[in-house]
Order: C-alpha cells, then sequence, then structure tokens
C-alpha cells in the first residue's frame, strides 16, 4: 500500500480590515505538489426542497442552524408569543373550530373588527369600489402584475362597444396614448385547486383590463375569468348586475393572493434572498468587502424561511390547508414562476420599463422605489469601488466569482435566457447585482409584505381560496352567492392570524442602513455608510410630507419603516 504524507497549510486573513484576496484558506502541501485552496467555512449545505424552485439551506430544525444566523431571544420569544396570542389577538378563538360558510356580512364585520388598522378600516369600507379596485393594483400589497397594454391578447375578445358604451372613447386611441393597462394571471391557468373540509376548491385565471381616467383614476372596464374566450366564460363588465361585477373582482383578488403570496412575496423575496444568504455563507470569508456588506441584510432570512416550510407550505402547514392554492397547486405555481424568472423583472429600474409604467400618475411603489434603488445604488458603488479599482479585480476574485456561481446553480437553476450574470466582469455589472441584492432583501420585501393585514385582513377584499366556481353565465349572482363563494370561517380566520403575524413588526426590528454589528472598520466605509443613512432619512421625510396629503397612505417602502432584510 503506497502511503502519502499531507501537511495542512492556514492561511489567514486580518479580520479588522476588509480584503477582496483570497485571505483565509486551507492548502494541504504533500510529495507530490498541493492542492487547490478551500475557504475555511461553516456547516452551511445546500438543500432541494421541492424540484424546480431555489434551493434553500440544509436544516431539520432552526438549533441545527449555526447560532450566529439563529434569531436572538428576543426574536424567538415574540414568535412563539404572537403565534399563541395571535387568535385570541384578533378575538377569533370562538370561529377558530368552524367549518361554517359565513351567512351575512355583518359576520364578517364582527370577526374584522376585532383588530383593524388605519388602512385595514378604510379597505373593509371601499372594497367594492371599481376606483379602489384599480388603486390596489399600484399601491397595494402586490404592485407586480400590471403592465400597459398596446395590444389586446387574442384570448381577451373586448370591444369598444363593450367597454366604452357611451362613445366617448375608442381602446386603439386610448392604448396608443397609454392610457389602458392589462393585468393577466395566465400563471394560474390549469392548476389543480385544494380540497378543504372536503370541499373543493376554486381559483380562476383572470384577465382585467383598466383604463386611466381623465381624473387620473385607473378604473377596471372589462373581466374575463379564465383564460380561453367560451360562451360559458363571459367578458364581464361595470354595466352588469352588482353582483354579478362584484363577484368578478372578488375572483381576481382571489387569484391574486395567491400570484402574490407564492410569485412575488415567497419565491422572488424570500427564497431569493435565502440563496443570496447560504451563498455568502459558503463562499465568501468573513474578512472579505462583499461579505461585511451583505451579511447585515441576511439577518434571521434562514430561519424565518426554515419555519416557513414547516408551517406555512408543509403537508400540515396553513398555506397547504386553507389556500385555494394549497398543495399540488402552490408547486406548480412556483415552479411556473421560476420558469418565467428574469433578472431584469427583479431591478426595479428595468422592471418599471419593461410593464411600461414609467409615467403613470399616483404609483407610488413606482416613485418611492426607484428612488430607493438609486440610494442603494449609490452606496453600494461607492463602497465597493473603494475596494475594486478595476474590472480585472473583480474578474480575478474568486470568492466573489463562487459566490455569483453558487447563485446561478441554486438559485437561478441554471436557467437559459434569464440574463442573471454567470460571472462578474466588471465593477459596474457587479454593483447592480448587489444593488439587486440589497433592494430585494429589503425594500421590495417591504413592499410585497408589509401591507398583508392592512389588505387582506379584510377577507372579501383578498380571499385565499373560494367555494363556488366562477359563474359561467351571466345574471346568477347574488349576495347569498357571494357569501357561499367566500371562504369557510375556519379558512377566513386563520388567514386573518396569519398575515396578522406576517405583518408584525418585531421589537428588535434593524431599519434599512442601520449596522448595530459593525463590521467594517476603516474610515472610507464608515463615510458611505453615513452617507447612505442620510441619503435614506432623507428619503423617508420625503415620503411623510407626501403621505400627509393622501387619503391611503403609501409608508411600506419608507425606509425607516423597512427591516434590513427578509426576517419576518
Amino acid at each position: 500500500m503506497e502511503i502519502y504524507k499531507y501537511e495542512v497549510t492556514v492561511i489567514t486573513a486580518n479580520t479588522n480590515h476588509a480584503n477582496t484576496f483570497n485571505d483565509a484558506f486551507v492548502r494541504l502541501v504533500g510529495t507530490d505538489g498541493q492542492s487547490d485552496y478551500s475557504c475555511i467555512s461553516n456547516n452551511i449545505r445546500w438543500d432541494v426542497y421541492a424540484d424546480g424552485i431555489p434551493h434553500c439551506v440544509k436544516a431539520d430544525s432552526p438549533l441545527s442552524l449555526p447560532s450566529e444566523v439563529r434569531f436572538s431571544f428576543t426574536k424567538t420569544l415574540q414568535m412563539a408569543f404572537t403565534v399563541a396570542t395571535g387568535m385570541i389577538k384578533l378575538n377569533l378563538q370562538i370561529s377558530c373550530n368552524h367549518s361554517d360558510n359565513w351567512t351575512s356580512m355583518k359576520d364578517i364585520y364582527k370577526v374584522f373588527h376585532s383588530r383593524q388598522t388605519d388602512i385595514s378600516d378604510h379597505v373593509q369600507k371601499h372594497w367594492r369600489s371599481d376606483a379602489f379596485f384599480g388603486y390596489q393594483f399600484l399601491n397595494g400589497v402586490n404592485p407586480m402584475m400590471i403592465r400597459r397594454c398596446t395590444v389586446l391578447p387574442e384570448n381577451f375578445p373586448v370591444t369598444d362597444e363593450m367597454v366604452f358604451p357611451s362613445g366617448w372613447w375608442r381602446l386603439e386611441n386610448e392604448m396608443q396614448k397609454g392610457n389602458i393597462f392589462l393585468v393577466d394571471y395566465k400563471l394560474l391557468d390549469g392548476v389543480m385547486t385544494n380540497v378543504i373540509n372536503d370541499k373543493k376548491q376554486y381559483l380562476a385565471a383572470p384577465l382585467v383590463l383598466l383604463h386611466r381616467t381623465p381624473d387620473d383614476e385607473l378604473m377596471p372596464i372589462a373581466i374575463q375569468l379564465k383564460q380561453e374566450p367560451a360562451e360559458d366564460n363571459p367578458v364581464f363588465l361595470p354595466s352588469d348586475s352588482e353582483y354579478d361585477w362584484l363577484t368578478a373582482k372578488i375572483f381576481v383578488r382571489g387569484a391574486d393572493f395567491s400570484v402574490h403570496q407564492l410569485n412575488f412575496h415567497l419565491l422572488r423575496t424570500h427564497l431569493l434572498a435565502e440563496v443570496f444568504a447560504v451563498s455568502l455563507l459558503r463562499n465568501v470569508p468573513t474578512t472579505h468587502p462583499q461579505y461585511k456588506l451583505l451579511i447585515p441584510h441576511t439577518r434571521y432570512t434562514l430561519q424565518i424561511n426554515l419555519l416557513a416550510r414547516q408551517q406555512l407550505i408543509s403537508d400540515d402547514g396553513v398555506f397547504t390547508k386553507f389556500a385555494a392554492s394549497g398543495g399540488k397547486g402552490m408547486l406548480t405555481i412556483m415552479k411556473r414562476a421560476q420558469s418565467s424568472l428574469t433578472y431584469s423583472s427583479l431591478c426595479i429600474t428595468h422592471d418599471i420599463a419593461e410593464r411600461g409604467l414609467e409615467s403613470v400618475p399616483n404609483f407610488y411603489y413606482r416613485d418611492d422605489g426607484l428612488e430607493l434603488w438609486e440610494i442603494i445604488h449609490s452606496f453600494v458603488q461607492g463602497l465597493l469601488k473603494h475596494y475594486y479599482k478595476s474590472d480585472v479585480e473583480v474578474q480575478e476574485d474568486t470568492e466573489l466569482q463562487s459566490w455569483i456561481e453558487d447563485i446561478n446553480n441554486h438559485g437561478f437553476l441554471l436557467q437559459d435566457n434569464t440574463g442573471i450574470p454567470k460571472s462578474f466582469r466588471t465593477v459596474a455589472e457587479m454593483v447592480e447585482f448587489v444593488t439587486m441584492v440589497i433592494f430585494t432583501c429589503s425594500g421590495q420585501h417591504s413592499a410585497v409584505n408589509s401591507g398583508q393585514y392592512d389588505y387582506g385582513g379584510w377577507m372579501p377584499n383578498t380571499p385565499m381560496s373560494l367555494q363556488r366556481p366562477p359563474p359561467t353565465t351571466k345574471g346568477t349572482t347574488s349576495e347569498e352567492t357571494m357569501l357561499q363563494m367566500f371562504p369557510s370561517i375556519t379558512t377566513t380566520v386563520h388567514n386573518m392570524a396569519t398575515v396578522w403575524l406576517l405583518s408584525s413588526q418585531s421589537t428588535d426590528f434593524v431599519p434599512l442602513g442601520h449596522y448595530p454589528e459593525e463590521y467594517f472598520t476603516e474610515e472610507i466605509p464608515h463615510r458611505w455608510i453615513r452617507a447612505f443613512q442620510k441619503d435614506l432619512k432623507r428619503l423617508s421625510k420625503a415620503i411623510n410630507a407626501r403621505n400627509r396629503d393622501l387619503a391611503i397612505p403609501y409608508t411600506y417602502l419608507d425606509p425607516a419603516r423597512m427591516e434590513n432584510s427578509v426576517a419576518l
């Protein structure tokens, strides 16, 4: 037997200062040469929760995570308390064991009235309004679906006579002026729906056409609840009966719940943030400036996602048990969303332009988001250019390249045509990607998470499931059929408790731009951090000033209210 002898050489770094070089690694030196170096890493490993969606951290319980990425004692205690008392806080405990249908709107209001916010109260009063229905596509909890319509889809046979019976406008002219908008839920077409309490649930895949009026309101003008035109798939119009039109809008809001939660909330913020974090912890040493810059934006993400997999989307999780899209449908939707995920859609500057929404008035998600993006970009660019003086230094940084390679492999699953860089070739390319990571983990997550109870606490506005199929003919709806269509009392109660929990700010909340743990020790990074904080305060002040004049304040991209990371 041939015996090989090796000596282990450990190269360490100066941990007081950030370094872009490979300053901490292990190398085996033997009689036949030496090995490639390996970073001294922790026990972070990849796992596959389900095929076709981003990979996750390998962990069976929070205790199997490294201590430095777990919740603090305060966070753990508060989460347990909030979960345990959620039903009591909402005064829902009497209703929790009921599977009966709602019999009156008054009963729904009695449950809702036990816990309200200023915005949820406004939602309860205005949820039937066409203007408020349109407003939510811009400034509600899911501002990600609407896009300018320049050509009507072939499967949406809408005519001038249907949507503009007065003859004041013509569709072709209004599309040319940029006044027609489309929301298409084709992602949900043919999805297998859930069975709750032995009762089949229903989920539409609607198309919605909206018109920007001369007074700058966004009004729905046509809704088709299934993708393929047919005699049993009518186009619903504002001129239809009260409950025909209201029922169509409720099915749209139910569809929006599923697409929002599974695509824009879970996939595009939680799961991607976990990928960014796991790749960082596996590939980038603690002395690296990229680590020091990004680690605050991974705080609590691994544990909150682990809890989501165990308590929300597991076989007995709340979403699986009570959402129309729970179970097999959930994975179908997420796989479809993953397959169409693009880099440009994650960068708000490109996304707004691609959706043709640059000039839409009263679009506060866009206004605040673009300003926030520029502030983050300026900070990232200034700080990283201190460490990377040339494109060559970026190209030769093996740890940085390993980070983006792992993200491609485990986050975007090596899909073609995503636009995600396979490697970093320039400083500018690296800066934009890191800007996207911080924006996703902070601002974007806040935009799609913080308003969940505001807009979903009043169940009729955002039902997580519906118990009757979409109407196939007009003139068959009433308040009675609407109440039968709504989710059961049990489903309603669990949804209200869940969105209340997910919208509740932790007592150890760390706002964007605050760094209780100082990772950088040099003066120049500190200078950029102070400038970043100053710019964020300026944006927060401007948002608060604008909101004083709004009937519905838009606060979800206020830096003072958003977390540094996906922590809830």
